[in-house]
């Protein structure tokens, strides 16, 4: 029924162990000293006093609970060590089920036991045989899923991601109720050990992307991994771009749309986001309520956001390009608005509008790090009371804080953050061209900008498609969104094995 698949590299890195001595109580010990955490314990298997265990594991990232009931009460039933005086016998009761667990994982070197004990396990350490049995007892102390904060919709789901890996997984799992949804784990850096998961649709997802997915994840050797921007910066084609690359998203039914497109995703245990790659930049002006809006709605609202776009990054340039070099092309009555507004500002144009957008994303940065009420407060404040004290000490212009604040709110309204301050960056640089060339500069920067976009790629994909595809029509694919009954085929970009999406 299902196609043999492209047979994957391993996900795990193959490094060189970090823990090389042999699996005792002894040498856990020594590992942990220090450590007011690390708990061990001897038990009597079967209370006969015959063999001895260790059992230990790291208080907090296990239920106590659970390692009485399942693992210590059975373990010192003397109805279950009947006939047992060796640690191998013993061995083979506990995997037949003498502990209460569904799964247990035999480990016979140290760094795998270490790393399941910093994970959530407790250990049965068999010093003679220099191995050790784990199970996994999870503490269950973590955030609630909740509604999404970032990404919020009106008609769609109201879960997101959390900071615990498996329940992010199973949030993916609930919607795509299928064996062809494959989860590979890997762990990523050397001292945090965090977890990585790559999910994707086998049939759907390109393997030459899984593959060099995993081949990018194995060759990452750094020494944590706690942040979305770490882990995007070495798997990327171009770090140094300011232009995101990766799709950073808190929803679970915008990951599995992704991931039945024929995208890959990523899950990082500890962070509430999920990635998604391949991805060109109209991927960034999408919403996930697109999807369950008409598509003349959905169409006009992306159309909107595009033309949003533009004021952001090039109204300030443009203004400060017409006003200071080409005032010829403003009408008259505007152009005698504008100069009895600037004659009594005691500082050039250049120097005003750089000083405007350095208070814009003062205001900005000032209502994102605060507290939400005191982040109000100085948003309102710096808007409203300093905006207006400024033009009546005439210190600015009004046009020119008309200027800056429709750029910023165009900018509000683009569907990602990160996209959101590559612009910022753009609207600067597009600035100082005007300043320096008037039109000319800006069209140079214009210019460069495109070079720089059309250059990316994101594992394989042109970043500026459907534009760059060589296909038809590729302005009208890029805005509007037809019907859901001619969506028949996936995206041919993505080189997807099954491109037909429905009959």
């Amino acid at each position: 029924m299902y196609k043999q698949q492209q047979k994957l590299p391993p996900p795990h890195p193959r490094r060189t162990p970090e823990y090389t001595a042999a699996v005792s109580g002894q040498s856990l010990s020594a590992l942990f000293a220090a450590c007011g955490d690390f708990e061990t314990r001897q038990i009597d298997f079967g209370l006969d006093g015959q063999l001895t265990l260790l059992v230990c594991w790291l208080d907090g990232l296990v239920s106590g609970g659970e390692v009485t009931e399942d693992v210590l009460r059975p373990l010192t039933q003397a109805a279950r060590a009947g006939g047992i005086d060796s640690e191998e016998a013993c061995m083979d009761r506990i995997l037949r089920g003498a502990v209460y667990r569904c799964s247990v994982h035999l480990r016979r070197d140290l760094d795998s036991l270490v790393s399941d004990l910093t994970h959530g396990h407790c250990a049965i350490v068999f010093t003679r045989l220099q191995a050790a049995l784990t199970f996994e007892l999870r503490a269950k102390e973590s955030r609630a899923v909740s509604e999404p904060t970032l990404e919020k919709s009106l008609k769609g789901a109201k879960d997101s991601f959390v900071e615990t890996l498996r329940t992010n997984t199973s949030l993916v799992r609930r919607r795509i109720c299928s064996p062809k949804l494959k989860l590979a784990e890997s762990t990523v850096g050397r001292k945090t050990h965090t977890r990585v998961a790559i999910m994707f649709v086998e049939g759907l997802a390109a393997p030459e992307v899984v593959t060099e997915l995993v081949r990018r994840l194995n060759a990452l050797d750094v020494d944590a991994l706690l942040s979305a921007g770490t882990l995007e910066e070495y798997i990327v084609d171009a770090p140094l771009s300011p232009y995101p690359q990766l799709l950073h998203t808190e929803r679970p039914d915008r990951f599995a749309m992704h991931l039945l497109d024929g995208r890959v995703g990523l899950l990082v245990d500890g962070l509430p986001v999920g990635l998604i790659l391949p991805v060109t930049y109209a991927e960034f002006m999408k919403v996930t309520g697109d999807s369950s809006m008409h598509f003349t709605v959905a169409s006009l609202l992306t159309m909107l956001r595009y033309l949003a776009l533009a004021l952001s990054a090039l109204l300030p340039a443009v203004y400060a390009a017409v006003a200071m070099y080409h005032q010829e092309m403003i009408p008259t009555r505007l152009l005698l608005s504008i100069i009895e507004a600037e004659q009594d500002v005691p500082f050039s144009t250049a120097l005003e509008m750089l000083g405007m957008l350095a208070a814009f994303s003062l205001l900005q940065e000032a209502g994102l790090r605060l507290p939400n009420p005191i982040g109000d407060t100085v948003s309102i404040i710096g808007a409203l009371i300093v905006g207006q004290a400024a033009v009546e000490a005439k210190v600015v212009s009004p046009i020119a804080i008309i200027v800056v604040a429709v750029s910023g709110i165009a900018c509000y309204t683009l569907p990602s953050q990160d996209l959101a301050f590559a612009v910022r960056l753009t609207r600067l640089s597009l600035l100082l061209g005007a300043i320096a060339g008037g039109l000319f500069g800006v069209g140079v920067g214009c210019c460069l900008l495109l070079l720089h976009l059309g250059d990316l790629d994101s594992f394989g994909v042109n970043y500026t498609a459907p534009l760059s595809d060589g296909q038809p029509l590729g302005f009208l694919r890029l805005v509007l969104r037809p019907p859901k009954p001619w969506e028949k085929f996936r995206d041919p970009l993505l080189r997807t094995q099954d491109r037909r999406r429905q009959r």
